[in-house]
């Protein structure tokens, strides 16, 4: 029996089972049929729009409330980080957690932490997240990535228990931070990936960005609690920031048990049904819907491409249809998060406003957590509605000028010896950076994560991520570890490195980048190899012939009410087409 067979017989079975109520396929059970809807046809007890339309006349919700719940738990792994990240700015300034783990300085009578301590402590977080990057790839390939997402914030715990269990050793928080980092490493590959490759096509923008505003939920939660607690005069000042963690890994780790695999991991390895019932459940159609069948239809398109390549060696990532260009733009996209300089604040706000005269700089960094969050709001909003590309480049020229500013008033306004006297340019620098942090979280924070995963093919997916996500953290440790040295040697002209950064952002964004708004990851996969350019793709329409264009769309309707060898028929002479569109047909 042919898979288009088993999709229909799957949705008489589900239909039959309902009352006998008239719905609208596609729009849920009982669901009443929109006004200007098509009319419905009824075949074998399925009621379905009528199939001469094209999918515009087939409804859906635009979000499922199990898409909704699924998007808001796998994205707990982006809390995780950015509560880590969070965390270490309000310790590095806590006198609790500086008289266990800092240095004392008899001539002063005070504890400090030396450049290379301060480095180590932040960074060697992202030593562990570029370690766990690496390997998450072969993991979830092998066994799932919801699997992989479990074991992997079971992990993390192991580097929470060292941590919290250091009394004096500061190398123990550092090993600690390390083997915690394995965790969230893992997962800034794995949950991307998995909600990439298991949400709808028309909401992925969003539901993806979702990573992007735990990792700010998880910044403000941090730094609320370190302002909370860092006048405790006991080791729980540290140690009750510590212990929340346990709370995001077990959320994570048991929440995810009650999801499905990913369809497109599910595809290619052999469950086509369980893919097809997955992405009705999260569409809220049925199994047949030509949505669900459409993307079956390109999923078996490119599986068989691939298959017609012979199996897959991890060199294809550079040498594959125009992979050496996709690779190198998801690492430089990966690279540019972290050279926006959005982590200069995060780790070192603290430090860094305490240097501008405030009295409590526990107090500027939930300002800046709470940007961060609520700016995030609008990026959501953006990703689905506006093209991505014109909002990164937009969102690169604006943080570049906000740096511009911020380092200019640091420099040349700010009296460095004694920032009271000039407490103005003090709030100015703050206003400037509160501004960055909006650019920042409204565009780049959320997007970079989403539009990295829809680079690639499903046979290079996992292992360009985490090689691209590894570039990202390669950066965050590089940038953690040497910002106490080159601020002590250059202060705030620091931030014209950050602004010259994001100016080169926004030219590689216009030039290389491809408009991904709408588009499924296989439309996408088609636009890279046939070379589109990136400036005209917003408005890219694949050429063919006028009665092939209409003949396939009207296929995408009709495959669902078709039987027998002839809906099967039609799906190969599909898939060979599009083979040889790709150019991959064998002689």
């Amino acid at each position: 029996m042919s898979l288009i067979d088993r999709l229909k017989k799957e949705a008489v079975l589900a239909n039959a089972s309902r009352a006998s109520s008239t719905t609208v396929f596609g729009t849920g059970a009982n669901t009443p049929m929109p006004s200007g809807a098509a009319t419905p046809v009824v075949h074998g007890g399925i009621t379905t729009p009528d199939p001469e339309k094209t999918l515009e006349g087939h409804y859906h919700p635009y979000m499922t409330w199990k898409t909704g719940i699924m998007g808001l738990v796998a994205s707990i792994g982006g809390l995780m980080f950015g509560y880590d990240t969070g965390q270490i700015s309000g310790f590095l300034a806590m006198d609790e957690f500086l008289q266990h783990f800092g240095e004392y300085n008899a001539a002063t009578g005070e504890y400090f932490f030396s450049n290379v301590r301060s480095g180590l402590l932040v960074g060697m977080l992202n030593i562990g997240n570029l370690c766990g990057a690496l390997l998450a790839a072969p993991l979830a390939d092998r066994v799932g990535r919801k699997p992989s997402i479990t074991t992997w914030a079971f992990i993390y715990t192991i580097g929470v228990v060292v941590q919290i269990s250091a009394v004096e050793k500061w190398y123990q928080v550092v090993i600690g931070r390390w083997a915690g980092g394995l965790g969230v490493g893992a997962l800034s590959v794995l949950v991307p990936l998995y909600l990439s490759e298991t949400a709808p096509t028309h909401n992925r923008g969003t539901i993806t960005c979702l990573y992007q505003l735990f990792v700010t939920l998880g910044i403000l939660f941090a730094n609320i609690i370190n302002f909370g607690t860092e006048g405790l005069y006991s080791t729980a000042a540290w140690r009750i920031a510590m212990g929340i963690d346990f709370l995001w890994a077990l959320s994570l780790g048991i929440g995810m048990l009650f999801f499905p695999e990913s369809p497109k991991h599910n595809y290619r390895n052999g469950n086509h049904i369980g893919a097809a019932h997955t992405m009705s459940r999260l569409l809220g159609t049925d199994v047949a819907h030509p949505t669900v069948t459409k993307e079956i239809v390109e999923m078996a398109s490119k599986l068989s491409a691939e298959h017609a390549g012979g199996p897959p060696s991890w060199n294809e990532i550079f040498t594959g249809p125009r992979m050496l260009y996709r690779t190198l733009l998801g690492i430089s996209i990966m690279s540019f998060q972290q050279l926006t300089g959005a982590n200069f604040f995060f780790y070192y706000g603290t430090t860094v406003f305490a240097a501008t005269g405030l009295s409590n700089p526990y107090v500027t960094q939930i300002i800046l957590g709470a940007v961060n969050v609520f700016c995030t709001f609008p990026g959501l909003y953006f990703v689905a509605k506006f093209s991505r590309r014109k909002c990164l480049f937009w969102g690169a020229l604006w943080m570049s000028a906000c740096f511009l500013a911020f380092a200019s008033l640091g420099t040349f306004a700010l009296d460095q010896d004694q920032p009271t006297n000039t407490p103005r340019v003090g709030a100015a620098m703050i206003v400037f950076a509160c501004l960055f942090i909006a650019s920042f979280a409204s565009t780049w924070g959320p997007m970079s994560w989403g539009e990295s995963a829809a680079l690639y093919p499903a046979r290079y997916r996992a292992t360009s991520m985490a090689l691209a996500t590894s570039a990202n953290w390669v950066f965050n440790f590089a940038l953690a570890f040497c910002t106490p040295f080159v601020t002590r040697r250059i202060g705030f002209r620091y931030g014209y490195v950050f602004a010259a950064c994001c100016a080169v952002m926004a030219g590689t964004t216009w030039f290389f980048q491809i408009e991904s708004q709408g588009r499924s990851l296989e439309e996408l996969d088609t636009m890279y190899v046939l070379g589109v350019k990136p400036w005209g793709s917003e408005n890219w329409k694949a050429e063919k012939e006028e009665e092939e264009e209409e003949e396939e769309e009207g296929m995408v309707d009709r495959v669902a009410l078709e039987t027998g060898k002839e809906a099967g028929e039609k799906v190969d002479e599909m898939v060979e087409r599009r083979k040889d569109e790709m150019g991959i047909r064998k002689a």
